[in-house]
Order: structure tokens, then sequence, then C-alpha cells
């Protein structure tokens, strides 16, 4: 896909769902990764992927240099959580933007937040990460993961070009590590990256995704 092809785009929901079975696994075992608690919930749910995802995490992790990590932030996220995360950020563009229709409000809220009945992280299929180096200290990726294209004026997008030459190297020796290993970025956020899921799958040029969401609430 040469353009940007959003969440919300048809073809996305188009591709069907052939469900592997693949389990959630606890990212917090493997112990090679660093994990960051800032998106930790009461069920640990952040934590899990699944396996296939995990094992090109890790050899992600293998293909950087010593002393650099991945920084694990958000991984499973329950469809009822999306959902919250979809409707809250919808709403604060409907405040911005009293003029939008609805299906503007739709199109622009996906650019930022999955909608829920095809977000890959509640297949357990997505994970957010940056890099950090041998003590976990973050390195300059260009804006702090998350940051709404509004409040970063679009630099949370992957080849932005409003950010340092720094932060574009960090962002290419992470994208290229990830990549080796067969994820797939999101390119309205560097910092999401997805295997399996149905938008992996459309620009990937396979028939069906192998992981689908699943309600399910995992415990660590």
């Amino acid at each position: 896909m040469s353009e940007i092809v959003l969440m919300s785009d048809p073809k996305v929901a188009a591709i069907p769902v052939e469900e592997c079975g693949e389990r959630l696994v606890d990212v917090r075992a493997a112990g090679s990764l660093l994990v960051d608690a800032r998106k930790q919930d009461r069920a640990n749910a952040f934590a899990y992927l699944r396996e296939g995802v995990l094992e090109r995490l890790l050899e992600a992790q293998a293909g950087l240099p010593q002393d650099l990590r991945l920084l694990f932030v958000e991984g499973y996220r329950p469809p009822s959580l999306q959902r919250q995360y979809f409707e809250e950020y919808a709403g604060q563009l409907r405040a911005i933007h009293p003029d939008w229709s609805a299906q503007q409000i739709y199109l622009a809220a996906s650019r930022y937040v999955s909608p829920p009945d095809i977000a890959p992280h509640s297949a357990g299929a997505a994970v957010d990460l940056t890099l950090a180096d041998a003590d976990g200290r973050e390195l300059d990726l260009g804006t702090r993961m998350n940051a709404d294209p509004e409040e970063s004026e679009g630099a949370c997008y992957t080849h932005a070009a409003n950010i340092s030459e720094e932060a574009r190297a960090n962002r290419r020796l992470l994208g290229s590590a990830l990549a080796v290993a067969g994820l797939l970025n999101y390119p309205t956020e560097w910092w999401h990256w997805s295997f399996g899921d149905r938008y992996w799958a459309l620009a990937t040029g396979k028939s069906a995704a192998c992981y689908g969401p699943k309600e399910i609430t995992p415990l660590g």
C-alpha cells in the first residue's frame, strides 16, 4: 500500500478472519523485553500478545545493537476498552470540529484509534512500543508515544518531516528491526506494529487474517 490506508477503510473490514486459535501469552515471561507499566490494567491484559507476535518481537530484539532494547508498552486490549478509547477520541474531535459529519469524525478518529470491530490490539496482534537504552531510558523518536495528530501537528506519522534527524534515525532503526521480523507499521503511529490481523493481511496481500478479536481477559 503506497498511500496511507486507514483502519476504517472498507478494504480492511472486507478481509476475512480465519482464526488460527493461537493462544495469548504474557510477554513478561520471555524475560528479554523491557516492559513499561504505563498502560498496566488490573487484569494485566496489556502484557499479552499472540505467541507468533511475541516470537517476532524477540527476533526484532535480537537484531538491535547490543546497547538498545525494545520497550514494550501495550499489547492486548479487550474490545470493550478499545471501544472506550475510540469513542473518547471521537468525542474530542467532535468538540474541536462541531461542523464535521459523523463520517468525517469516524475517519479522522481511525488515524489514531482503530475502530473496535477490526482493532489489531483486540486480537492480540498489535503492540505499541519504542526504543530504550540499556538502562531503560527512552530514545528520542520525535513525539511521546500515543501523541495524537492534533497534539503533535502530524509528527506522530511514521514518516513525518517535522522531527529531528536523531528521531528520524531512531525510527528507521526501530522500523528496520521490526519489519525484518515480519511486523507491519500503521503509518499514522510510529509506535504501532502488528502481525496476523486484517490490516496486516491487506498490506501484505494475504487472503485472510489469522488473528481475530478475542473477548477474553487474560490474567497475569
